[in-house]
């Protein structure tokens, strides 16, 4: 599946039938036990990307791309940064924007866009948490590598390729649904952090939620 055949999948996911389910996961809602370990991991991988970044942002322009409900750009703004929150589901900006700190909303700019919009400008960073992983290689390869030209530094998150995942890909690809989520794309991440001259940061690993940071600097 080509991105453009991608990306309209994750939207429409997103957007509409998953909207509740990824607004009780980002919160602090009652969750299964499955959902707990998978929340647990995505608060581990956001402090990882995070920590990437300066302490004080104060005069940055960041891109949070593919921001969700917004919980990774509210931190980005409470350290001084100027934000632009971009994600393909208007729903889970809407969410985002009512979690904001009234604080906060002068420096986060939430809108729709494709993370790859080159009308976006430039940035001093850019970070994605697994907003990433349900492209290919080749697709995945070419949209980073135009993004780094647009800024000096990009921290994102990528399905490792483990058995698990692999497994589950093929099976996602064996037995589709149409109200399944889009499947994970497993990637080798070092391979990937080698050919665009990036480097590895961390695996993060909790129940079903498996993802490795990576990290391109220019």
């Amino acid at each position: 599946m080509d991105y453009a055949a991608t990306r309209s999948r994750v939207e429409g996911y997103f957007d509409r039938s998953a909207t509740k389910v990824w607004a009780d996961l980002t919160s602090d809602a009652p969750v299964s036990r499955v959902r707990a370990t998978v929340r647990a991991g995505r608060e581990r991988m956001r402090d990882v990307i995070l920590s990437r970044l300066p302490d004080d942002l104060s005069g940055m322009r960041v891109l949070d791309a593919g921001c969700g409900t917004g919980a990774k750009a509210a931190a980005m703004a409470a350290r001084g940064a100027e934000v632009v929150a971009v994600d393909v589901a208007p729903k889970l900006l809407e969410i985002a924007a009512q979690r904001l700190d009234p604080a906060l909303r002068g420096r986060v700019t939430f809108a729709a866009r494709d993370m790859f919009d080159g009308g976006l400008g430039r940035f001093d960073a850019i970070v994605a948490q697994d907003s990433m992983i349900y492209y290919g290689a080749g697709d995945l390869k070419a949209k980073l590598d135009a993004l780094r030209g647009r800024a000096p530094l990009i921290v994102t998150s990528l399905a490792p390729r483990t058995r698990l995942l692999t497994v589950m890909f093929l099976a996602g690809k064996a037995f589709p649904r149409s109200d399944r989520s889009p499947a994970m794309v497993p990637h080798d991440v070092d391979r990937m952090a080698r050919d665009l001259d990036g480097s590895v940061i961390e695996r993060v690993t909790s129940g079903f939620y498996i993802s490795t940071a990576m990290e391109l600097r220019a």
